[in-house]
């Protein structure tokens, strides 16, 4: 086995990948009580409207099924529930235990109850039967999964026929200009956040490298192709430094 599949990279550094899965669960342990906070801060507020379009963009109907992988506090599983409404269900999943349990205390304050469920869940190993939901989203959750491809296909395994999946992650920038004052604030502000707000410093700078290994739109829309997706495209917002990537299982 070559170097490249026994190692993969966490943030910027190669790791065994059997120990990226541990690494991951450390960074989000340590953020896990301050994440909504962070979000806020991070990024001045506009990620709850990167998640409204991408719930747009999802199209669930009443009485659907919904898979919300990487779900963390439920911005996007709280919408979904409201959605599917009572006849409709929402699983709301995370591989770490302590963002799972934040949202789906989180949810039940919110009075989401009947339409959810939780599980813990890797991405790459649904525990579902194939053909099981209308709807699988991931948002800003793939590029901490060691085997991306893997998930990818995993998730459309999972898809009935019809249905469709969303990734909601930050993405390549489209101009120079824009890449430059985001690179000046991702490694020299936002640890700095990370350390006032959560003091962690060294988790926001794994977060701002990860961002930065992660495949640009157009390798992406590639690996969901490879899964089996078709009519795959993606939505650039604010000019690049997130996309929300679609595909359909036909």
């Amino acid at each position: 086995m070559n170097e490249s599949r026994e190692e993969t990279h966490f943030g910027f550094r190669k790791v065994p990948r059997e120990e990226k899965a541990t690494l991951v669960k450390g960074v989000f342990d340590s953020v896990a009580s301050r994440y909504d906070l962070m979000n806020d801060l991070m990024s001045f507020g506009i990620h709850r409207l990167w998640k409204r379009f991408a719930v747009e963009l999802a199209g669930v109907r009443a009485g659907q099924r919904v898979l919300d992988l990487a779900a963390g506090t439920g911005d996007l599983a709280d919408r979904f529930a409201g959605l599917v409404g009572p006849e409709g269900q929402v699983v709301m999943t995370d591989i770490n235990e302590n963002m799972l349990r934040v949202g789906r205390d989180r949810m039940l304050d919110r009075g989401h109850a009947g339409n959810v469920q939780y599980a813990q869940v890797n991405a790459e190993q649904l525990p579902f039967p194939d053909n099981s939901f209308d709807c699988i989203t991931i948002g800003f959750g793939l590029r901490n999964v060691t085997d991306k491809q893997k998930a990818l296909e995993a998730m459309y395994a999972a898809l009935r026929p019809g249905g469709r999946a969303l990734v909601l992650e930050f993405s390549k920038p489209l101009h120079t200009p824009l890449q430059k004052i985001y690179d000046l604030y991702s490694f020299t502000l936002l640890p700095k956040i990370g350390k006032a707000v959560v003091n962690d410093e060294e988790s926001y700078r794994y977060l701002a490298e990860s961002i930065r290994v992660h495949p640009d739109q157009e390798t992406l829309r590639g690996m969901m192709e490879q899964a089996g997706f078709e009519r795959c495209d993606y939505h650039n917002l604010t000019g690049g430094v997130v996309a929300i990537h679609r595909g359909f299982k036909l």
